[in-house]
Parts: structure tokens; sequence; C-alpha cells
């Protein structure tokens, strides 16, 4: 996808306010159609300033964070995150089915048996299966929430394929990952050009989890310990300090950050931003 034009941009930003909202909004230009379609097409028609839109979306996110945390305040799930002192997935991630139906539903016939392994094995497998997924939610959570705060953000109201946040008005997906395993470039490499990884980590994406949309990608890891990385994601203090750098700095253009990649034989081109925050005594996070 190529940079957008202010007017597709618009179209995308009132996509992604609900249609109550968006009734409520529109209504201050006098304008009290009912269908969600019909008000975005007279909105963008009449070129409406987007700056005012950006205003909405702001001001109504921040009421919604208002809400949620004083039901579940920060401070607490930080808390509670850093309650967890060992990160062991126990299974891999969206195949827990698969096992429980190969390595116990169809391996034992006996009763007694079967039960005797689930609770001598799989609960521990899927206690940490839980605990893993538990803590990324809530971890990612906080990080979209700050990101989303940030004054060059536009967030999304509802759920919009492909697009969580606008940030210097162009649409992103945003990924919060940990530094692939797989991946054989040297860290310094990646520092030096980071649309080396995002290139990678679009064609190695899985199948049905494909996307070309743009990408945002906030890149964790510690250099001395990858094995420890998923502790940089609950270390709030260390990791806003990065993301507000990064957005305070960096720009969207597409000599910089248009990249092209291929997937099942075919090409696709996208707008991509790296944040890298990479942990370490002799590496700072970019």
């Amino acid at each position: 996808m190529a940079l957008l034009s202010r007017k597709d941009v618009l179209r995308l930003k009132l996509s992604s306010i609900p249609a109550p909202l968006l009734r409520t909004f529109s209504s201050t230009y006098g304008i009290n159609l009912k269908k969600a379609t019909s008000i975005i097409k007279t909105l963008v028609d009449r070129q409406i300033n987007i700056n005012e839109v950006d205003q909405f979306i702001n001001s109504e996110y921040s009421k919604r964070l208002e809400e949620e945390e004083a039901n579940r305040p920060k401070e607490e799930i930080i808390s509670e995150l850093n309650k967890v002192d060992r990160f062991e997935w126990g299974v891999v991630q969206g195949q827990l089915d698969g096992k429980i139906q190969r390595e116990y539903v169809r391996k034992f016939w006996r009763y007694d048996q079967v039960l005797r392994e689930v609770e001598n094995r799989l609960y521990d497998s899927v206690r940490d299966y839980v605990i893993c997924t538990w803590y990324n939610h809530w971890s990612t959570f906080i990080l979209e929430n700050l990101i989303s705060r940030h004054p060059r953000i536009v967030p999304t109201l509802k759920n919009v394929k492909g697009i969580d946040l606008f940030f210097d008005g162009q649409p992103f997906d945003l990924k919060v990952t940990y530094f692939p395993k797989d991946y054989n470039n040297d860290v310094t490499d990646v520092q030096r050009d980071p649309n080396t990884l995002a290139v990678w980590l679009y064609e190695n994406q899985g199948t049905l989890r494909f996307g070309s949309d743009n990408r945002f990608f906030v890149i964790l890891h510690d250099v001395e310990n990858p094995n420890e990385s998923w502790k940089i994601k609950r270390d709030i203090d260390f990791v806003g300090e990065k993301i507000n750098w990064f957005l305070d700095n960096e720009n969207v253009s597409s000599e910089e950050d248009q990249i092209v990649f291929t997937f099942g034989r075919q090409t696709y081109t996208a707008i991509t931003k790296v944040l890298l925050i990479f942990k370490s005594r002799q590496i700072s996070g970019s």
C-alpha cells in the first residue's frame, strides 16, 4: 500500500468511529443521517477539517481510557504482570487442541490412565499456556494505550481490518512482538537497516494471518539474554521512553518506509515503521 491521500485517510478515520458516535460528531455539521456509510460519504464530500476528526477521536479515546483505568488501574496491571516469574508456553500457541487430541484423547483408552496423564502433565502445560497468553494480552494492552496517547497518534475507536492507529497521517496495523529467533541477520545490522527485518516479518507471517497492510512493528529484544526479552514488555518506564522518543522524531515517507516483499509467489508493497527496543549494556534501544 502506498501513502494514502488526505481524502482516503479522512474516510478511514471516519470509518473507525462507531456509528452512534459518528452520528454525534456529524450532528455538529448539521448532518442528521442514520446510516454510517451515508454520513461518511457526506462528510468526505464536504471535505471537513481532518483535525476536527482527530480531536473528536482522541477525546472519545481519552474518555474510554479513563473508564477503563477506573476499573483496571494501569499501576495495578503492571504490578500483576510483575508477579510472573517465568515465561514458558508449555504448548505451541494456537495448537492446544491438537496437543490434547494427539497426546491424550486418542492415545489412552482407559479412563483412569487418561485422567492420571492429564493431572500429571497436561495441567502444567495448560497453566503455562494460559499465563503466557494472559501476560502477552495485558502487557500489550498497556503498550497499545501508551502509544495511542501520544499526541502524534490517532487511535481507532472500533475494529477496522488492518488498522489500529494513524501515525503521521497514515494508517498502520500495530504489531508488538519479540526479535525472531529464526532471523539470521546480526542485531547491529538490523539497527542500521530495520526495514530488512520488516521484510522478513512480512514474508514469514502465517498463511492464515497473512496481510499486506501497513504495519508499525515494535520489536522487543534483550541482546544479552534473548530468553528474558519478555520482561522488557512490563518495564513501562524503559519502553515508554523509547516509544515517546520514536514518535516524537520519526516521520512517514515513501522514500524511507516503503518496502517490497514476496508471499505466495506474489509481490506486495507496504509502508512500515520499525521501532527497535533493545536492552543491553552495550546497545541502547533506538
